[in-house]
């Protein structure tokens, strides 16, 4: 499964992140974006966002 890019993300979507404390482990966390905080079209290791209840981390799935 693809990484989602830029132009998929946006406010409100309910998505699974991986914060920089679990990148190690892989471990995602679901919420809702609330902003994005990659300005290019693609990354890596997924568009860093700011979710409703404060946590950041990178975009690896939007959730259906």
């Amino acid at each position: 499964m693809a990484i989602p890019t830029r132009k998929d993300i946006q406010p409100g979507l309910r998505v699974m992140i991986v914060e920089k404390h679990n990148q190690s482990s892989g471990q995602l966390t679901e919420g809702v974006v609330m902003r994005l905080l990659t300005n290019s079209p693609t990354h890596p290791h997924g568009i860093k966002v700011q979710l409703v209840n404060g946590k950041v981390g990178r975009v690896q799935s939007i959730v259906k």
